[in-house]
């Protein structure tokens, strides 16, 4: 079981082929793992910049940030086999 304080980051990306690669890998070498999602246009601390500005013009394919985390005695195998 992965949770927080025995987990590695193994992997960012904002491109969900590449995420789709990595969990395909990581899947059939039975390597557990966890994905953290992350809306980048997302209202922040001060404000969405998106309310003041909109999404006109803005690239919604790197809209999301896929963080993907293994547990700490799989993290060398997994990066490995990733490369």
């Amino acid at each position: 079981m992965i949770t927080i304080f025995n987990r590695k980051e193994l992997f960012i990306t904002l491109d969900m082929a590449k995420l789709t690669r990595v969990k395909e890998i990581l899947s059939s070498n039975q390597i557990d793992y966890r994905i953290k999602t992350t809306n980048l246009q997302s209202a922040s601390f001060v404000g969405s910049s998106r309310s003041r500005t909109g999404s006109f013009g803005v690239n919604q394919t790197y809209s999301y940030e896929y963080r993907v985390f293994t547990h700490k005695a799989d993290h060398a195998r997994a990066s490995h086999l990733i490369r």
